[in-house]
């Protein structure tokens, strides 16, 4: 087993691993013990009672968060005729039709998020085995197959704070909510955002607990527990 780095261990000594920190000590320490030389990406580790091999146990869902996300996200758009226009004036990255879905057939993935018009989807169809894998296939229950009058919108919405969550094979929900350098307050707003999201997104089929353990890190971090139910009530009026 690899031995943990020197600040690894210094952080870790800073956290009570048998402590269930309230939602905003959580956020503080995950700061303070932060000592990587580059902004780190916050992130939480939901561990749901989901049993993912259920359709009806399937957690996934699209969450709007206040603050952004603090990266610069590329948003590619398959769209055609004055759709075109308005991905453009809206701040897409990238916009065609054919001729962007023969680039991604080429092997090409250099964006974020995809969207697509309704209209599109019978020639996207056969990309599904490249963008899926990496989770860019434009899909209606994320919101990224839009009508073309929604074509602006669903684009400045991508570029702001829009993060996608969906539950993994080990029943584990993975979701970034902003950046060390974040106010601890933006960090708390995209934190209750996120979790008033997921709380909502509960599918009928989960029975007992739905939300079994929480956690907070960053990405060099050392994992910060967080009280289940504290988490779970949060939420951005």
């Amino acid at each position: 087993m690899p031995k943990s780095g020197k600040r690894y261990e210094q952080a870790l000594a800073q956290i009570d691993v048998n402590k269930e920190y309230q939602p905003d000590e959580a956020v503080a320490l995950a700061k303070k013990v932060s000592s990587a030389k580059f902004d780190e990406t916050v992130e939480i580790h939901l561990r749901t009672g989901s049993d993912p091999r259920h359709a009806d146990q399937m957690i996934r869902g699209v969450a709007m968060l206040p603050h952004g996300i603090g990266k610069t996200v590329r948003v590619t758009v398959f769209t055609q005729g004055e759709s075109e226009t308005f991905a453009k004036e809206a701040g897409a990255d990238f916009v065609g039709a054919d001729d962007l879905i023969k680039k991604v057939e080429g092997g090409w993935t250099d964006f974020d998020v995809s969207i697509a018009t309704p209209d599109m989807m019978g020639k996207i169809g056969g990309l599904g085995r490249i963008l899926g894998r990496k989770g860019l296939m434009p899909n209606p229950r994320t919101g990224t197959v839009v009508q073309p009058q929604n074509i602006a919108q669903a684009v400045r919405e991508a570029k702001l704070g829009r993060v996608e969550y969906k539950v993994d094979k080990s029943s584990i929900i993975h979701a970034p909510i902003g950046k060390v350098s974040f106010d601890e307050s933006q960090l708390l707003d995209n934190l209750g955002t996120l979790m008033d999201n997921i709380v909502r997104s509960r599918p009928s089929g989960i029975k007992g607990q739905y939300i079994r353990s929480a956690f907070i890190t960053t990405t060099m971090g050392p994992s910060i527990q967080m009280d289940i139910a504290s988490a779970s009530a949060l939420k951005v009026e």
